[in-house]
């Protein structure tokens, strides 16, 4: 209620600056946010027609890759800070020699992970659960995919570079033509070239390292307008990886927030387990309108910070908090509205609609609060406050692990276990509001 009362004090000129920043930052990066989970569908449906098994197998490894993905998204929230604030700062030189050692580190990581995934692959797959029929496609599918794991951590940490630099366009860009190229690189190798489910894994690979390279070749032009370094710098990638510890640490306890939720969900029985993805997947969508103003948080703070303007990061924390809660509000009502219309793309089951109905509003009326944890995590991302976000985060788990976990003992059903996760988004909201009412987030210059 502060931050609100103080926004509308703001001048109307200063707003409507603000308004057409946010705008400016947050549309395109919805749009690249949205292209992501793109790549998923058109692999499914593409290998779907191939069969069951096949289907079942794509489902797996694509899971797997999913979350890695997801656990080294650090790369993109880390460099986009550090770059913005070189960038308020006029370093342009430093922000992309910055950039180019989170990049050498999305490189690094992403050799690790292929020397652990092709030999382990099969016990992997294991792990999760597979069939006996649909392994053998999952570990094929791995595999392959593994070998493009390079260059999805490239990517990550490129966006984050040419966000810092505040330009969310050109990954817009590269995530459609991604897109478009591998729904046909998929297409012609699954059935033209008759490869199968491996056609599918090297056309996203394929896709994926075409994309790389289109954010490296932009990267590298940058680096020579402006004299910074191409080479790898030990002291650099080593703070690019001290700088992504923290936020590790809060995407790996959010991670363990969602399957503990999935795990309860699944105790509740067969109808509120599949209720539960239907509603998990809503929420997810909802997620990317709400984060793509917490990615045009992290650019904007980041620089005003590295400007030394305390009272412009302020301001702007000011009314993208006002956004993200009138998007909230939005967000809510359509849930509401379109509730009958959505269930019925999902399932025919009366019994998994009747378990949904309920969750789906408690979806619903959290998406105001959901507004303002989107929006104050990417303020305090672009202050490069990590550390405070991974212990709120740790908190957040802490107290929604028990609570969670009571609910097939106490009962409520599927209902009671999204509102034990309006609780968790509770808790960060809070958590998150006295972090950024203290200011001392704010710390300003163009290295934190």
């Amino acid at each position: 209620m502060v931050l609100m009362t103080q926004a509308l004090a703001t001048p109307k000129a200063t707003r409507r600056r603000h308004d057409r920043e946010i705008v400016a930052l947050a549309v395109p990066a919805f749009g690249a946010l949205v292209a992501e989970p793109l790549f998923v569908m058109a692999d499914s449906a593409i290998v779907g027609h191939l069969g069951t098994a096949q289907l079942a197998g794509l489902g797996v490894a694509s899971a797997l890759l999913t979350t890695a993905v997801s656990v080294f998204v650090f790369l993109a929230y880390a460099t986009t800070a550090a770059v913005a604030r070189r960038v308020g700062a006029g370093h342009l030189q430093a922000a992309i020699r910055q950039g180019m050692d989170g990049i050498w580190l999305a490189l690094l990581l992403g050799v690790g992970v292929i020397a652990v995934v092709l030999p382990l692959a099969p016990g992997i797959v294991d792990l999760f659960g597979a069939s006996t029929t649909a392994a053998p496609y999952a570990t094929t599918y791995l595999r392959i995919s593994a070998l493009g794991i390079p260059a999805m951590l490239i990517v990550l940490a490129a966006t984050g570079v040419l966000r810092g630099l505040q330009n969310t366009r050109t990954p817009l860009y590269v995530a459609i033509a991604g897109f478009v190229a591998n729904g046909a690189l998929n297409a012609g190798l699954v059935y033209g070239a008759g490869l199968g489910i491996a056609g599918s894994a090297w056309g996203t690979v394929i896709a994926q390292c075409g994309m790389a390279a289109v954010y490296l070749t932009v990267v590298v032009r940058g680096a020579r307008r402006h004299g910074a370094s191409l080479r790898p710098d030990v002291g650099g990638i080593r703070a690019s990886a001290q700088a992504g510890v923290p936020l590790l640490v809060r995407t790996l306890s959010l991670r363990a927030i969602l399957m503990i939720a999935t795990a309860v969900a699944a105790h509740l029985g067969d109808a509120d387990i599949a209720a539960h993805q239907i509603v998990l997947s809503l929420w997810s969508l909802l997620a990317f309108a709400l984060d793509a103003i917490a990615i045009a948080g992290q650019a904007i703070i980041g620089r005003h910070l590295g400007a030394n303007d305390a009272q412009g990061a302020h301001e702007a924390c000011r009314r993208m908090v006002q956004w993200g809660i009138a998007i909230g509000v939005v967000l809510g009502l359509l849930v509401v509205a379109a509730r009958p219309l959505f269930l019925p793309v999902f399932t025919s089951d009366s019994m998994v609609k009747d378990a949904a109905l309920p969750a789906l509003l408690m979806v619903a009326l959290s998406q105001p609060v959901c507004g303002i944890v989107f929006v104050l995590d990417g303020v305090l991302m672009g202050a490069g406050d990590g550390p405070y976000l991974a212990g709120a985060m740790v908190v957040t788990l802490a107290v929604f692990a028990p609570v969670a976990l009571l609910v097939p003992t106490l009962g409520g059903g599927l209902t009671a276990l999204w509102a034990s996760m309006t609780l968790m988004m509770s808790i960060r909201m809070v958590t998150l509001w006295l972090r950024t009412r203290s200011g001392r987030w704010i710390v300003t210059g163009a290295i934190r």
